[in-house]
């Protein structure tokens, strides 16, 4: 089941490896997605669409961090 984390009015939504982000997010959340690369930190659109980084975050935490930056940075 999904994690989630609110921070600053901002959902941040960490997925376990079956779920998508289709599945367990909505617009305005940043999910949180690991795989072989590492840990991916996509921002969900209105209708769904997401975009990220270029590259993964080599650790949950960074990747983490990033998102809370982000949700701070949306929320000013």
């Amino acid at each position: 089941m999904a994690k989630v984390i609110n921070h600053r009015g901002i959902r941040i939504v960490t997925l376990e490896p079956e779920e998508t982000v289709a599945d367990c997010c909505k617009e305005g959340d940043i999910a949180l997605v690991e795989d072989d690369a590492g840990w991916w930190t996509h921002f969900v659109g209105p209708d769904g669409e997401t975009d990220c980084y270029d590259t993964a975050f080599e650790s949950y935490n960074k990747a983490l961090w990033t998102a809370k930056a982000a949700a701070e940075f949306s929320a000013e």
